[in-house]
């Protein structure tokens, strides 16, 4: 496929064949996909500070506001659109830094889908584009007294820089010493249930009258930092999550009998002996559950810690002789304010630009390769990779390689 074929939004009138067009006039773009247009407005005019979308139904000759969830990303100085399949479109912001260069506008996603279906309305939604992957998370789950505690104490202490704890929402004011943002992020009630209307959370429940929930923009927090994250979560939850799109590896901790179990919890000496009965009975059923759900991918047996912590380690891909400076910072590179082509070719999109000194003017090009997209709205698009060529002579063969 070479240059995208374009067109202006005052040419919508005209009307357009059925499949993919786009073209961009400044800050304007207006991209086809099915029987609807799909024009966004990136202007830098200070009154515009983040980006405007409109739907022109052709289908029905009518232009509206869709509901637009997500982040929405901040105006820039220029910015092209490219159609990716049938579901989403691809924007280049031209003069930003790489890490706030592209974005990914889902129009008939499943998550848009399940949302314009709840909403009865037409819906978008933004996800940021982000290069690289991170390993995926890790959903432990497993009764009162288990260890599991302990065990994920042990990894973020062996492995400081590798792993990290998504911070939960809660609708229930602080307590005592408790920082917003560390302990928990305390919110209101209306605007968490907006939220999970929305399904911006992975789970959540209602405890003692109070919300308390795994927020998608949580997890991606600590991916953000390079880190894999870790959810101490029940089995409900766990339940949850699995429904949801977040592609996670899910481990219970069984205890080796419940006659150990109620060994270890009477050992705490915290607990009334109503509350261990009530434990025990609790954990009897999410034994149960957890091994019939299908929900869980691993079991580890919790009889010797060591070995228990040798085996988790070793499910996880990692052991003493880990580094645990894995994270690689790829070079950076910044996209020019005035793109002047975007092309496609299978799953590679070849940015083209000009640079130019006292005595010559040089074209280079950034390729940024979707063959390994993961995740979506309402979190981040990750596996994005970015190189830069200075000649686009020598690249071509770097192009044309398969992904």
């Amino acid at each position: 496929m070479g240059e995208a074929p374009a067109f202006f939004a005052h040419d919508l009138k005209e009307g357009f064949l059925n499949g993919f067009s786009l073209k961009s006039k400044g800050c304007e773009t207006a991209t086809v996909i099915g029987n609807k247009t799909y024009l966004v407005d990136g202007s830098c005019d200070e009154l515009l500070l983040s980006f405007q979308v409109q739907v022109f139904d052709h289908s029905k000759g009518t232009r509206n506001n869709p509901v637009v969830l997500g982040t929405i990303p901040n105006s820039c100085k220029g910015h092209s659109a490219i159609a990716l399949n049938e579901d989403r479109i691809l924007f280049i912001k031209g003069g930003s830094p790489l890490e706030d260069s592209f974005w990914f506008l889902e129009v008939d996603t499943p998550y848009v889908q399940e949302q314009r279906k709840s909403l009865g309305c037409e819906v978008v939604a933004w996800s940021k584009g982000v290069r690289g992957t991170v390993a995926k998370p890790i959903v432990v789950s497993g009764p009162s007294g288990v260890g599991k505690g302990t065990l994920i104490s042990m990894l973020m202490k062996e492995f400081p820089s590798l792993f990290g704890f998504s911070v939960s929402h809660t609708t229930r004011a602080p307590r005592n010493m408790e920082k917003d943002g560390l302990h928990y992020h305390f919110t209101e009630r209306s605007l968490m249930e907006k939220d999970i209307k929305e399904g911006k959370f992975l789970e959540f429940a209602s405890v003692h009258g109070n919300l308390y929930g795994t927020s998608v923009e949580a997890v991606e927090v600590v991916a953000d930092a390079g880190k894999r994250c870790i959810l101490d979560i029940d089995v409900q939850g766990a339940r949850s999550v699995r429904a949801s799109s977040l592609d996670a590896i899910f481990i219970f901790i069984c205890p080796p009998s419940m006659a150990e179990l109620e060994k270890r919890l009477r050992a705490r000496g915290t607990e009334t002996e109503e509350q261990i009965l009530k434990r025990l009975r609790n954990a009897e059923a999410e034994i149960k559950e957890g091994e019939s759900s299908g929900i869980f991918d691993h079991f580890l047996y919790n009889d010797n810690l060591e070995e228990c912590y040798k085996s988790l380690k070793k499910l996880l891909g990692i052991d003493e002789s880990v580094n645990t400076c894995t994270k690689s910072i790829p070079e950076d590179l910044d996209l020019p304010p005035i793109v002047h082509s975007v092309s496609r070719i299978d799953n590679k999109i070849i940015i083209t630009y000009r640079t130019s000194d006292l005595d010559n003017e040089t074209r280079k090009m950034i390729v940024l390769d979707l063959s390994s997209l993961k995740g979506g709205a309402p979190g981040r698009t990750r596996g994005l990779e970015a190189y830069a060529i200075d000649s686009v002579t020598n690249g071509s063969a770097m192009i044309n390689q398969p992904s």
